[in-house]
């Protein structure tokens, strides 16, 4: 064998030795360490420390040693057999073949239920399997390392499963450790995806009954963090010529061309995310969680699942202004069951808006994620889209009815947010409701222009793109009539809307814009609606035609709209030729928003990506 063991150790290498003496020769080397006779306990020790390249012999050996110490883990002290309790907990099964590795866990697990003082440190070792060694990272690539990992991962869960059935406790002694070990956002490898795969099997298992939703909220905690440290210097590129209904990544592939052959910078495209670190790792983590959600729909826990994500939501997703891309796990809960999880989100989102006990920033929140939802969701009917917007519509007239003051974007910035919600879902789903019936008269017969119209002026402190399509359309449909009080202020940046979206910068926050991540977005496209999909032509009645509808509001706000600005520039002595250009291909949502302070004059406006733009607001400095 490869080394000579003495006196009663080196009898356990007999292959014909039966269960019974191994167990029993294995009592004895125990208890003579109690008489200060440790060789043959050293031998032992010795051998549950050697891990990679065994012969043979050597793996037979180890099983053989593994399999005696479970028949006497009663022998096992905690104080006096230290040094063999640390090498069974650093044993890693990721270096041995599927026999020793059964017999690993057939010792953990009778560590675990015969003393209540080894739980911890079983249930610590068995964690500590979540992970491969460095070495073999690379490998989970291919066949073989794809099956070790099945090998080992199938084990630790089985052998956590069969502890806690002995000790019922054991859930709750297991959650503060599988957090605590959880990678951190810095481990930026492989070795994040495998810990969140158990995380979520360890959710889907009986031990998730018991601490399943705090593992699952972890999990989006850590989606969130990842987000987050996607900063603005890594995503934002500069485009001038498109609005914010050209954002859509349907059309960069004949675009991206254009952008290099000019020599102009690429906007935010998956292209641009390429080789971000970070933005892969949560892509492949965000693909991991919406398999898992798939599973939980099937097994049939998935509105169970999806009250722990609500919950999440409310309270870490919905107040991270910087998060653009972890909201789509809710997005694709909603997807996979919209009769039930996909009603209740918009509904609550609707709730927390309407309900004045809420903080302002948090209600302006609900309801941009509310728009944004019920704008992009292609499983949700018109029907039900058409009921929230009614809900929005009321609390606004109920507001207005309570004012009579003038604008004052701060003061009234929910009201102005939700009434730039109506106007971005409509921009959407007009064209649903006016091939209804039903919907058109509901939509026709909605207090919109008494809104609109009110001393508060919604449509001069709203996002002007928003109020420019939303326009367009409502005068397409004679929702109401257009006038020219309807006049943009400011196409370029609105003093007001910046105003009334804050340091947060909730007027530009369209938190389901596409999203940027490939293979998320792959998963997420079809129940996405893309705004190429829905652009209207504008012929609501017959007879309306797109040009004409266009340029009937073009025409009556361009020239109060240039007359304002080109006295600005000509006071500025910037040439007009230059400006002309400018305001044909102008942005329409910042980029800097906090560096420019509009002052009545006319300024270099620093812009958003006009193709995509990032599903957030810029970090505030």
């Amino acid at each position: 064998m490869g080394m000579e063991l003495p006196n009663q150790f080196s009898d356990m290498e007999d292959v014909n030795i039966s269960d019974y003496e191994l167990v029993s020769r294995v009592k004895e080397v125990l208890t003579s360490v109690l008489n200060g006779e440790t060789e043959n306990y050293n031998q032992l020790v010795g051998v549950m420390h050697r891990s990679r390249n065994l012969g043979e012999d050597e793996v037979g050996l180890l099983e053989t040693s593994l399999k005696g110490l479970s028949g006497a883990v009663s022998f096992i002290d905690i104080v006096h057999h230290e040094s063999l309790l640390s090498a069974i907990f650093s044993m890693n099964m990721w270096n041995y073949g599927p026999e020793l590795m059964d017999a690993l866990v057939e010792l953990i697990v009778a560590l675990a239920i015969s003393n209540g003082k080894f739980v911890d440190s079983c249930l610590g070792m068995l964690v500590s399997n979540f992970i491969p060694p460095f070495y073999l990272l690379d490998r989970l690539k291919q066949p073989r390392g794809l099956e070790r990992k099945y090998q080992v991962t199938s084990r630790v869960h089985a052998a956590l499963e069969e502890i806690t059935k002995s000790v019922p406790l054991v859930p709750l002694r297991l959650l503060p450790i599988v957090l605590q070990r959880m990678p951190t956002i810095h481990k930026k490898d492989h070795t994040m995806i495998i810990y969140v795969e158990n995380m979520l099997k360890l959710e889907g298992s009986a031990i998730g009954e018991v601490v399943g939703s705090t593992l699952l909220m972890a999990v989006v905690d850590r989606l969130i963090d990842l987000d987050v440290e996607i900063g603005w210097d890594d995503i934002l590129q500069e485009d001038f010529s498109k609005c914010m209904f050209d954002m859509e990544l349907e059309d960069m592939d004949q675009d991206e061309d254009y952008f290099e052959e000019d020599g102009h910078e690429l906007p935010l495209t998956r292209k641009s995310l390429a080789g971000n670190v970070i933005a892969d790792l949560l892509d492949s983590l965000m693909v991991i969680t919406f398999n898992h959600l798939e599973s939980c729909k099937d097994t049939g826990r998935l509105i169970e699942v999806f009250e722990t994500l609500l919950q999440s939501f409310q309270l870490t997703v919905l107040n991270t202004y910087k998060s653009k891309f972890a909201q789509f796990v809710m997005f694709y809960a909603c997807a996979l069951d919209p009769e039930n999880c996909g009603l209740r989100f918009a509904t609550v989102l609707a709730d927390i808006f309407v309900d004045k006990h809420h903080p302002e920033l948090h209600r302006m929140s609900a309801v941009a994620y509310l728009s944004s939802y019920l704008s992009r969701g292609k499983f949700l009917s018109a029907s039900f889209v058409a009921s929230i917007l009614r809900r929005l519509v009321d609390w606004c007239l109920e507001y207005c009815k309570t004012q009579d003051s003038d604008v004052n974007p701060k003061v009234h910035r929910v009201f102005y947010s939700g009434c730039q919600a109506i106007m971005y879902m409509l921009c959407f789903r007009m064209k649903s409701f006016m091939d209804v019936p039903r919907l058109k008269s509901q939509l026709l017969l909605m207090p919109l222009e008494e809104i609109f119209r009110h001393k508060l002026s919604p449509l001069k402190v709203c996002l002007p793109s928003v109020v420019q399509e939303f326009l367009r359309q409502a005068k397409a449909a004679h929702l109401f009539t257009i006038s020219k009080t309807f006049v943009f202020d400011d196409l370029l940046e609105s003093e007001f809307s910046r105003s009334f979206g804050g340091l947060e910068r909730l007027d530009v926050f369209f938190p389901f814009d596409p999203c940027l991540l490939k293979k998320s977005d792959s998963i997420i496209r079809e129940n996405f609606v893309f705004w190429s999909t829905v652009r209207p032509k504008y012929e609501y009645e017959e007879g309306s035609s797109d040009e004409d509808d266009e340029d009937d509001i073009v025409d009556e706000n361009e020239e109060v709209l240039v007359d304002e600005i080109a006295g600005s520039v000509d006071g500025q002595g910037l040439d007009l030729d230059e400006f002309d250009y400018a305001l044909n291909k102008m942005s329409i949502t910042p980029k800097d928003t906090f560096s420019y302070k509009f002052e009545g004059q006319f300024q270099e406006h620093s812009r958003m990506p006009s193709k995509i733009r990032p599903s957030t607001s810029p970090e505030s400095l």
